[in-house]
């Protein structure tokens, strides 16, 4: 497989098109593989068209039915839930779990989220040892990977995401590195990607503009979506470098806010690829 680009479908957001526009834009530019956002339950904007996300209440074979339709696989899924309450993420992971596998995906990504106001940081870590436990008894059965990724005030740190992707032993819990959370965080990503390379199943490819970069650097923990691969900050040919040191074989899955980026992202990657002799058709 070696390094392929990918597409996060929150590249429709905007746009306020459905799952499966979603699926034959990203086709049509040459996409083979796209990461569906899964949520609980019903919800008015994704029913009536307007959102890219999926209801795990649909049935997953309809989705992978979709996605065979487009030529598409999925990276993994967006199943990002508070892990320091076990009361609302263990039941949604394990749900995303087997959703992932029924349409092929190989990892659930996901993060700590926000610490609730009456959980100390001392108690967050007995939490998440307890949720990611319950979680990975799943995982095992289904062969799906667990991704954590750098998003909030605990993992915004590469000290801190290392920690919680290693709170349990377990061959299946990984790290789902997010460039330009990272970046904003105040991280050194190409240091930290030094660091967790060798736990890195899935990547979030996401760049950030030179303006962006100047607003919010070290004053936020990430972003849902940031510019197009190659028009911001981020060196991909670094990136990819570091990622092929360590044994990365997997999926850069871009994470921007309109097809216009997400073609854009698709060309350059391509470019940096090829020339790296990381991709293959």
């Amino acid at each position: 497989m070696s390094i392929q680009p990918g597409i996060n479908m929150e590249f429709i957001r905007r746009s306020e098109k459905p799952f499966a526009t979603g699926l034959e834009w990203a086709a049509k530019m040459g996409y083979k593989y796209v990461e569906p956002m899964l949520h609980n339950g019903r919800e008015l904007m994704s029913e009536a068209g307007y959102y890219h996300s999926v209801s795990m209440e649909e049935e997953p074979y309809d989705i992978k039915d979709l996605l065979d339709k487009f030529g598409l696989k999925a990276s993994g899924v967006s199943a990002h839930c508070p892990l320091i309450r076990p009361e609302v993420s263990v039941m949604y992971l394990q749900r995303a779990i087997r959703f992932a596998a029924i349409i092929g995906a190989p990892v659930v990504n996901t993060d700590e989220s926000y610490r609730p106001s009456w959980v100390t940081l001392d108690e967050a870590w007995p939490l998440m040892t307890y949720t990611l436990k319950a979680v990975l008894r799943v995982a095992e059965r289904y062969n799906v990977a667990i991704g954590i990724e750098p998003h909030n005030e605990i993992s915004r740190t590469t000290s801190g995401l290392l920690r919680i992707a290693s709170l349990v032993d377990h061959p299946l819990l990984r790290i789902n590195y997010d460039t330009g959370n990272a970046y904003l965080a105040g991280e050194d990503i190409y240091d930290a990607l030094e660091q967790i390379g060798p736990r890195l199943v899935h990547m979030h490819a996401k760049d950030i503009s030179v303006e962006h970069s100047d607003a919010e650097r070290g004053k936020v923990t990430g972003t849902p979506v940031g510019c197009a691969c190659g028009d911001g900050v981020v060196d991909w040919t670094r990136v990819v470098s570091i990622c092929r040191k360590h044994g990365f074989e997997g999926v850069f899955s871009v994470e921007c806010g309109t097809p216009e980026e997400a073609e854009r992202s698709l060309s350059h990657l391509n470019q940096v690829l090829a020339a790296a002799g990381a991709a293959v058709a």
